[in-house]
C-alpha cells in the first residue's frame, strides 16, 4: 500500500519571513495519578551495578616502567687511526697506509679475503637478481606537479632595533644550523641601541639563537668552513676579516688589523680549498681582493686591484659588491662590481694585470649577485638592476646568452639550484621570490611567491635544493620548502640543459659575428665616402677639359666633310 501525501502551497508564500509572537502556557495532556497502580511496583535493592568496559588486566600489565630519555650529541669523526696520526693531514695518512700495506699480516689477510670475494663476485655475475624484465613496459609517466612552496620556519632578529639579514650560510653537516649575518647597510645609520651581534640558529629551536657571534663592528657576510665545520669566517662593515671557533663560544679568535684591511665594507668572504683548510679571500667596494690565512691574519698574503685598465691603480679600481668561487674551477673567481661589470679573474696569472682575464658588461646598476653554475662551470648567473642574466665564458665581448624579463622592482640576490641545472632563484625588492626553470619557461618564472612585505636581501638554498632561506631588510629569515618538481632531477635534464646553453651560445656567437661584419662594412663605406669626397676645383677643371675636347672633336669632324655647292 503506497502512502502519499500532497502538500500544496502558493509560490508567493515561499521564503516569507517568520513572524513569532508570545502566547500564554497551554496544557496539552493531563494524566491524573492512579493509586491502584502502586500495588504493582516492586522495589529493587540494591540498585548498584558494576560495568567494566575495558578488558581485565593485571596490575603489572597496566603500570609500565617509565623510561628516562635524554638527547645527546655524537661527534662523528674518522676513526681507526693511531693516536700519532692526524686523519686531517693527508701526508701522515698516506705514509701510514704505505707502512700498513708493506706489512706481511696485511698481505696475508688481503689474499685470504680476495679468494672469498672473488667467489661472491662470480655468484653475482652468474645471475642478476636485480634485473627488471618489464621495466620499460611498467614505466609510469611522471605527473607534472604544480610548482608550490610553503613556509616551514621563521627566524626573527631578537633585538628591538631591527637590522638587515645581509647573508646566510648553512652548516655543511646536514644543514641543521644556519648562520645569519645582521647588519644595517643604510648610510650613516645612527639608531640608538643597535646591536652588532650576529647569530647561529638551530632549526629545531627557532625561537632562540644557538650561538651569538659577538664583535665590535657589524658583520656583512658569514661563511662556514667546508673542511672544518667549527670555523666561521666573517667580513665586517669596517673592512676587517674575523673568524670564530664555535667550540670556544661566540668571541672572535682573531681579527685583521684595520690599517691592512679593506677600507670599505666586505661584501664577499669565501674559504679556499687548501690542504690546511685555513686560507680564504675577500672582496670589498674599495676595489681590492685580499687573500688571507687565518693562522696569520696580521697581513694579507696576496693583493689584487680590480683595475680593468690593467694599470694596477687603486684610484681606477671598480668596487666589488659580490664574489663567487667554485671548486670546479679552483684558479678562477668572479667579482660583481657596483658599476655593473662582471670581472673574471685568474689567480694563477703571473702579474696583477694578467689576473683580470675578462670583463663582461651588461647591467645598468650594481651586480648584487654572481654565481657559477654547479653543473656547467663555464656558465654563470648574474643579478643586477631589474634582470637576471646567464653568461658563457666562451663568448667574450658580447652580451649574455639568456636573460629574464625586466621587472618593475629591483632584483637584490640570486643563486642556482644545487640539484637542477636549469633552475635558479631570484629575490626582488618587493618581497617576492621567483623560481625560474629555463628548460620549461623562459619568459615567466615557474613560481612567484610573496614571502614578505619587506624587501628580500639574501638567498641561500640547502644542498638538497628543497629548503631555501630568504633574508629581508627587517632581519626576518623565512625558510621555504619548495615542491618536489623543482628540486628533483629528471631524466635527461642535464643533457637538455647543456644543449639549450650551447644553442643559445651559438646563436649569440652568430649575432656577434654579424655585428662585427656590419661594423667592418660601415667602416669601409665611410672610408670610401671619404675618398670619394670631390674637390670643387678639380671638378671644374675636369668639366672644362671635357667641354673643350668635345669642341675640338666637332671642329675636326666638320673639316673632314665635303663643301656643298649651291646649284
Amino acid at each position: 500500500m503506497e502512502i502519499k501525501w500532497e502538500y500544496t502551497r502558493k509560490r508567493s508564500e515561499f521564503g516569507r519571513p517568520y513572524n513569532f509572537s508570545d502566547l500564554p502556557g497551554e496544557v496539552t495532556v493531563d494524566i491524573p495519578p492512579d493509586p491502584s497502580l502502586a500495588d504493582d511496583f516492586i522495589p529493587q535493592d540494591p540498585v548498584d551495578v558494576a560495568i567494566q568496559e575495558g578488558p581485565v588486566m593485571a596490575v603489572h600489565e597496566v603500570n609500565t616502567e617509565q623510561v628516562q630519555v635524554t638527547s645527546r650529541g655524537v661527534n662523528h669523526v674518522e676513526g681507526g687511526w693511531p693516536k700519532h696520526v692526524d686523519p686531517r693531514n693527508q701526508d701522515m695518512t698516506t705514509r701510514f697506509r704505505e707502512e700498513v700495506e708493506r706489512d706481511e699480516t696485511y698481505v696475508r689477510a688481503i689474499l685470504r679475503l680476495s679468494t672469498l670475494m672473488e667467489h661472491c663476485i662470480r655468484q653475482n655475475n652468474a645471475i642478476d637478481i636485480y634485473e627488471e624484465y618489464f621495466g620499460e613496459d611498467e614505466e609510469e609517466e611522471e605527473q607534472e606537479e604544480i610548482p608550490s612552496a610553503k613556509t616551514i620556519c621563521v627566524l626573527r632578529d631578537p633585538n628591538v632595533v631591527r637590522r638587515m639579514a645581509t647573508h646566510l650560510s648553512w652548516h655543511p653537516d646536514a644543514c641543521k644550523e644556519l648562520a645569519v649575518a645582521y647588519c644595517s647597510l643604510d648610510f650613516q645609520d645612527k639608531r640608538r641601541d643597535m646591536s652588532f651581534d650576529s647569530y647561529i640558529w638551530d632549526l629545531e629551536n627557532p625561537y632562540k639563537p644557538e650561538l651569538t657571534l659577538m664583535l665590535s663592528s657589524p658583520v656583512v657576510t658569514l661563511e662556514y668552513n667546508p673542511k672544518d665545520w667549527h670555523h666561521v669566517l666573517g667580513g665586517c662593515y669596517n673592512g676587517q676579516i674575523v673568524y670564530w671557533d664555535t667550540r670556544k663560544g661566540g668571541l672572535t679568535i682573531d681579527v685583521t688589523p684595520v690599517e691592512l684591511s679593506h677600507r670599505d665594507p666586505v661584501y664577499g668572504a669565501i674559504w679556499l680549498p687548501s690542504r690546511t683548510g685555513t686560507e680564504c679571500f675577500s672582496a670589498s667596494t674599495d676595489g681590492q681582493v685580499l687573500w688571507w690565512d687565518i693562522r696569520k691574519l696580521s697581513e694579507p698574503s696576496e693583493r689584487l686591484v680590480l683595475d680593468i685598465t690593467r694599470e694596477d691603480q687603486l684610484k681606477n679600481a671598480l668596487g666589488a659588491i659580490s664574489l663567487d668561487f667554485s671548486l670546479s674551477m679552483p684558479t678562477k673567481f668572479l667579482v660583481g662590481t657596483e658599476q655593473g661589470s662582471i670581472i673574471n679573474c685568474n689567480r694563477d696569472a703571473k702579474t696583477p694585470p694578467e689576473k683580470i682575464a675578462n670583463v663582461f658588461n651588461g647591467h645598468i646598476g650594481a651586480v648584487y649577485a654572481v654565481a657559477r653554475s654547479p653543473f656547467f662551470p663555464k656558465v654563470f648567473l648574474s643579478v643586477g638592476d631589474w634582470t637576471a642574466r646567464i653568461w658563457s665564458e666562451e663568448i667574450l665581448d658580447s652580451s649574455s646568452i639568456m636573460e629574464t624579463k625586466y621587472h618593475t622592482s629591483y632584483l637584490m640576490d640570486g643563486c642556482w639550484s644545487p640539484v637542477k641545472p636549469a633552475v635558479f632563484f631570484t629575490a626582488r625588492s618587493d618581497g617576492t621570490l621567483d623560481v625560474w626553470d629555463f628548460l620549461f619557461h623562459q619568459k615567466d618564472p615557474s613560481l612567484s611567491l610573496r614571502v614578505s612585505n619587506e624587501s628580500l636581501l639574501s638567498l641561500c638554498p640547502q644542498d638538497n635544493g628543497r629548503i631555501i632561506g630568504c633574508g629581508t631588510t627587517r632581519g626576518t629569515v623565512t625558510l621555504l620548502e619548495i615542491s618536489s618538481g623543482l628540486c628533483t632531477l629528471r631524466k635527461n635534464e642535464k643533457s637538455l640543459t647543456s644543449t639549450m646553453f650551447e644553442r643559445e651560445a651559438r646563436r649569440e656567437k652568430i649575432l656577434q659575428d654579424k655585428q662585427k661584419e656590419l661594423q667592418v662594412r660601415q667602416q669601409l663605406l665611410a672610408q670610401a665616402k671619404k675618398e670619394e669626397k670631390e674637390d670643387p676645383q678639380e671638378t671644374f677643371e675636369q668639366v672644362r677639359t671635357e667641354f673643350f675636347s668635345i669642341i675640338t672633336a666637332e671642329k675636326q669632324r666638320r673639316k673632314g666633310e665635303p663643301e656643298e655647292v649651291p646649284g
